[in-house]
């Protein structure tokens, strides 16, 4: 059976971890279905992603790391590699349409946190749709088996 790998965070006393996992083509399938992000990255390496210069740590503690930012214009900043003719975010780790994450997933901008996959809430995202087509893969469709209110509840 062919192995993927998958970053996975971890959380331990407070101290934010990388840790390098081999899944089976199975278990990524799994979590693709939960969250179609974890497998595609196409977005993030297809739009621009600029923000509010403020939303930087710089400005903002806790906010995007000001070093993988650079200056749009007097009011913007936009992350780097994402600015360019064949845009990556340079926050974008893994390989797009496989196994992929953010690297500063907590802390991401704005214009990240309000980019919603195709289906997520009911609706298609036209914007996900044409990132996903650029690189090669299918819209996504609605999948109601993974629907809010069919996913497993934790308490």
């Amino acid at each position: 059976m062919d192995l993927s790998h998958i970053f996975v965070r971890i959380y331990v006393n407070g101290l934010n971890l990388l840790s390098l996992y081999r899944i089976t083509a199975r278990k990524a399938k799994i979590m693709s279905e939960i969250n179609p992000c974890l497998s595609c990255g196409a977005c993030c390496a297809y739009y621009r992603a600029s923000f509010y210069w403020a939303e930087a740590d710089d400005a903002t503690p806790g906010g995007v790391p000001s070093h993988m930012t650079e200056k749009l214009n007097d009011f913007r900043r936009v992350m780097i590699g994402t600015n360019q003719n064949k845009p990556r975010c340079i926050a974008l780790a893994g390989e797009i349409g496989n196994a992929v994450f953010c690297s500063i997933y907590e802390n991401r901008s704005s214009v990240c946190r309000d980019f919603e996959p195709s289906w997520s809430g009911g609706r298609p995202n036209e914007r996900c749709d044409n990132a996903r087509i650029a690189w090669g893969l299918s819209p996504l469709e609605p999948n109601i088996d993974n629907a809010p209110d069919n996913l497993p509840r934790a308490a």
